[in-house]
């Protein structure tokens, strides 16, 4: 049982430690937008992967294979009734089993709305971009849960880590285990909101610090994301792994590709909506897209029924 708590306690490190170096990771999205809008005007786009994806991905892939040997061991662990009649970690793995799911989903949902509702961009971006990136997070994800069916830690009571089967997901939840959605999700809204923050810390001149603060708390808050799924004996911890590694780079691409991409279809219908009320009671959806001669609105009055 000690091996198995010094393995827990070095998860934990791990998934903690990373939160400071997730800022600088993550703001390479917004480095790569911001050299692209100085390249525009020499019609040179810096390319959409850099060395720095290689070495992330090569940290992501270096912790799954260290994890990989431990799956069991942790499962044990975090099922102990130490752990698991604690009133302390029950009530904290539940929270953070709700910021995992479905609360990205509902934060993102609002950020967007409040924002256009109250006319700010950034608002809305944050919230757009999030929900983006978790769609792309989840498509990917949801293709490895239901191709190669592992199956979860309590399927075989935490003693068979490595149980996959080719398309054995479609058998049902029990064998969805790998990748961790909630970690997918938790993870790529924190490399979303990481990002684009950087990109706002740049062009307002915010303190640099900045970065690292947001992007510290957001990964941090993510990986505790991930040890509850554990806790709940539904994932093992590659699961996890797994999940931080596409949500992390599905955050950052989205990130990268709106700003990299500002006259992209989704932005210019969805951040450009406006609302407002008619004199007769009703309201009317407009937008304005921005094209080569300058920018065009087309108001769609909304009569109430």
């Amino acid at each position: 049982m000690g091996m198995s708590r010094g393995c827990l306690v070095l998860v934990l490190a791990w998934g903690v430690s990373a939160g400071p170096l997730a800022g600088p990771l993550a703001a390479q999205a917004t480095d790569s937008a911001t050299a692209a809008d100085s390249a525009r005007s020499q019609r040179h786009v810096p390319p959409f992967f850099t060395y720095r994806d290689a070495l992330l991905f090569g940290g992501f892939l270096a912790a799954g294979i260290a994890l990989a040997p431990a799956d069991r061991d942790l499962a044990r662990t975090l099922q102990d009734s130490s752990f698991q009649q604690s009133p302390f970690m029950r009530t904290a793995a539940g929270f953070f089993g709700f910021m995992g799911q479905p609360a990205p989903q509902i934060i993102g949902v609002g950020l967007y709305g409040v924002g256009r509702l109250v006319h700010s961009r950034r608002a809305a971006a944050l919230g757009l971009h999030g929900l983006e990136a978790m769609v792309l997070a989840t498509g990917v994800t949801n293709v490895g849960k239901f191709a190669l069916g592992r199956a979860r830690p309590f399927v075989h009571v935490d003693t068979v880590p490595f149980s996959f089967g080719f398309l054995r997901g479609f058998k049902g939840r029990d064998f969805q285990s790998f990748p961790s959605g909630h970690a997918t999700t938790a993870f790529a809204a924190a490399a979303a909101v990481t990002a684009e923050t950087s990109h706002w810390a740049d062009e307002s001149g915010w303190w640099p610090g900045w970065k690292i603060v947001i992007g510290t708390t957001m990964f941090s808050g993510a990986t505790l994301v991930g040890v509850s799924r554990m806790f709940h004996d539904q994932h093992w911890a590659t699961d996890v792994a797994a999940g931080a590694a596409i949500g992390t780079f599905s955050g950052i691409k989205t990130v990268r590709y709106v700003y990299r991409h500002p006259q992209n279809k989704v932005d210019r219908v969805l951040l450009s909506t406006t609302l407002a009320p008619l004199p007769g009671g009703g309201m009317y959806a407009g937008w304005t897209l921005r094209t080569g001669g300058g920018a065009r609105g087309a108001p769609i009055p909304v009569q109430p029924k």
